[in-house]
């Protein structure tokens, strides 16, 4: 991550940061559309909004990535060095509710599958995992 010297440059470069289209997630859904599985975008009326839903399976997918919901992994592992007062609270209560938002899922009776930026790397096996997870029954 750049080194930021002002708190405007660090704005700026927030208001980069995208909620929603993100790389890794046109990556999984081009996979998933080359599968031949069809998905809705986003559904807000489910907790969390998903980021691919299949509804007739009753199956999401979520794409997180690695620092902002907190993996456990090099990257999920790095800690902001400007204003970590802020910063590690708010990475801490994204990944809470990450689960708070699965369990609720779960609840509603459908199943969801998280998949991690890093994790993206190794397309074949990404591939099988996400073959596996909509074949199976709920």
């Amino acid at each position: 991550m750049p080194q930021f010297r002002t708190t405007e440059k660090l704005s700026a470069h927030m208001r980069t940061i995208r909620k929603t289209d993100t790389k890794p997630e046109l990556a999984v859904r081009r996979l998933v559309h080359a599968m031949g599985y069809r998905y809705r975008l986003h559904r807000r009326d489910l907790p969390g909004t998903p980021d691919l839903v299949f509804a007739g399976r009753r199956k999401v997918l979520f794409v997180h990535g690695c620092f902002w919901h907190r993996h456990d992994c090099s990257l999920g592992r790095k800690h902001p060095s400007v204003n970590p007062s802020y910063w590690q609270p708010k990475l801490k209560r994204n990944a809470a509710r990450d689960t708070e938002n699965v369990q609720r899922l779960t609840e509603l009776g459908w199943s969801a599958l998280v998949l991690w930026e890093c994790e993206l790397a190794d397309r074949d096996a990404l591939a099988q995992r996400i073959k596996t997870f909509l074949s199976a029954s709920i």
